[in-house]
């Protein structure tokens, strides 16, 4: 396979970063966008600008991501995979997380992703000589089973599976643009271990271990501190992604991680048991 060009958001840690390392260890080229390019700068030193550009793009600013596409266009001409992956969680109750902080949330987890992913259809439709692309939208194990204690973070990424879900079916196959969603469970990022956002308790529920998401605080206390056994290793997700990535005919939606796995069987498990409930009441309703 002759060498791509990258185009990665959320590039300062955890999958984005290791993602661009990935790609140009194997000859790729990058454009890896972020909030704060000096978090990089080691990164940015080891390659010419030939391979790699740094830009600093926020990805709740769509001048921002219209700027960078751009960018990307002058420096290498083409785009062959967008790895759209900015993102954070917050824990915490749904009655404790503010407006605020919510719509803070879906401003970057939702909106910034929807951009990126407009852009980016956009540029291997219209720009690409010839057309065609990959598009990769970062999800969740909690955009397929909503957990307690992460609603607004879930929510996002529901919100980002289902515009995903409607963009491929209106897509032409003449525009040869692959896309894929990728759920990981917990894996040992900077999202996970620094980035995460933990709320205090709702008064409601101070105090009461039997509940739900007191029972995922305690999980994420350890998951914040970076030692707990769920915490799996991103470096060999990566190469998983890295392998995807190749294929002329990827699957679309993917589980990473037993925990995630799990998060899907669940899911499909419940709408099987709401759709056996559905049946007697789905009758003799035609008008």
């Amino acid at each position: 396979m002759t060498s791509r060009v990258w185009f990665i958001t959320g590039a300062s840690s955890g999958f984005g970063l290791i993602m661009a390392e990935k790609a140009l260890a194997n000859g790729d080229k990058v454009v890896a966008t972020l909030r704060k390019p000096e978090v990089i700068s080691s990164l940015a030193a080891q390659y010419p600008k030939e391979k790699l550009i740094v830009l600093k793009v926020d990805v709740t600013k769509v001048d921002d991501i219209t700027a960078a596409f751009a960018a990307a266009k002058e420096a290498f001409g083409r785009i062959d995979v967008v790895f759209n992956n900015a993102g954070y969680g917050i824990i915490g109750e749904i009655e404790g997380t503010s407006d605020a902080k919510a719509r803070d949330q879906f401003e970057v987890n939702f909106w910034g992703s929807v951009n990126v992913t407009k852009q980016a259809i956009a540029f291997f439709r219209d720009v690409n000589k010839p057309v065609g692309g990959l598009l990769i939208n970062m999800s969740s194990m909690f955009g397929i089973d909503a957990p307690p204690a992460a609603g607004f973070y879930a929510a996002t990424k529901f919100a980002m599976e289902a515009v995903t879900d409607s963009l491929v079916k209106e897509l032409d196959p003449e525009w040869k643009i692959k896309v894929m969603v990728f759920c990981p469970g917990w894996f040992k990022t900077n999202m996970t271990v620094v980035n995460a956002i933990l709320e205090d308790v709702h008064p409601a529920y101070a105090g009461k271990e039997h509940l739900p998401s007191i029972q995922v605080r305690k999980m994420a206390e350890g998951l914040v501190r970076g030692d707990s056994p769920l915490l799996q290793d991103a470096h060999k997700l990566i190469n998983k992604f890295w392998d995807l990535s190749k294929l002329e005919n990827p699957p679309y939606r993917i589980a990473f991680g037993e925990d995630a796995k799990a998060a899907f069987q669940a899911k499909w498990t419940a709408l099987k048991s709401d759709l056996e409930a559905s049946q007697e009441w789905s009758k003799d309703l035609a008008y």
